[in-house]
Order: structure tokens, then sequence, then C-alpha cells
């Protein structure tokens, strides 16, 4: 639709127009779900939005502005790093990641989101900490047994055999 509409037609006029010429052409015939309700979403109000990303195949994350994609990913680092193999990995995703935040920093858009560069070996120490054998817990060393209590108490028997009975 690319012709104005006329300054002596109302828009309700002009619209069926519009729509009676389309259907005249033939142009809403043969349309995918033609005949089939409409589907209802759950009581999400972007039930449509969520069907669409799940219809094209893409995430949600699309959507987020920069700043909670930075946020997010610095809370999941640990989970990431774990799964790689070697330091210089490690590194390199730090790296990568604080790269990003640098050039949020730089020139922030969207909300604002408290956000730092990542302190590279903090993570690699724990990265290192997290590959590390656990150690089995020592078994107790062998300790004598404790000695029963005695019947007769040393004080007792100090005090009897000084007041001579």
């Amino acid at each position: 639709m690319t012709e104005r509409k006329p300054a002596n037609l109302d828009f309700e006029s002009w619209i069926d127009k519009q729509i009676r010429e389309a259907t005249d052409r033939g142009e809403f015939e043969n349309l995918p779900g033609a005949g089939k309700p409409i589907p209802r979403g759950s009581d999400d109000e972007h039930w449509w939005l969520n069907g669409y990303l799940r219809k094209e195949g893409v995430s949600g994350d699309a959507l987020l502005p920069p700043s909670l994609l930075l946020r997010r990913d610095i809370e999941r680092l640990p989970e990431i790093v774990s799964e790689l193999n070697s330091e210089r990995a490690v590194r390199e995703t730090v790296r990568e990641l604080n790269k990003r935040v640098v050039e949020w920093l730089r020139l922030p858009h969207g909300p604002y989101v408290r956000i730092a560069p990542v302190d590279t070996e903090e993570i690699v120490a724990q990265w290192r900490a997290d590959r590390q054998p656990k150690r089995s817990p020592k078994p107790p060393a062998a300790t004598t047994p404790p000695r029963p209590p005695r019947t007769t108490g040393r004080w007792r028997t100090l005090f009897r055999s000084r007041r001579g009975t």
C-alpha cells in the first residue's frame, strides 16, 4: 500500500476500499492458517512474541539491552570457564568479556546496570581450585581407648588417710 489516503475520504471507507480491491485481486486466498482459529496464548500478554521467537528459533536474548546481557554473562562466567580445558582459554574468555564491558562503559546505552570488568587472576585461581582433585578426609588416628572412671576417687582416698580412718 504505497498510495496515500485521499483527502475527501474518511479512513473507514478508504480502508474498506483497500480490502475490497485486495480481495478482488485474490490476495487473501490460500493464506497459511486460513479457516483455523487464531491460536490463543496463555495469560502472558506477550504470547504472540514468544510464539514468534519460538517459530523463528531465536532466543529472547536478542531483545535484551547490552547492559543486562553483560550482567548475565558476568554471573554465568564461573559456569562457562569450568567447562574450559586450558588456562589460556579461561584467560581469553575473561579478556573478551572484559573488552565488551569496557566498550559498554565508554558509551553506555540502555538501562544503567552497575557492572565492572572481571578480575582475570581471581577467575583463573577459582578455575584452578575447581580443577584440583578432591582429597578424601584422612581417617582418624588410632587412639587408646579412654580409661574407665575409678570407683574411688584419689582425693577421697587421700582425705580418709589423713583423717586417720
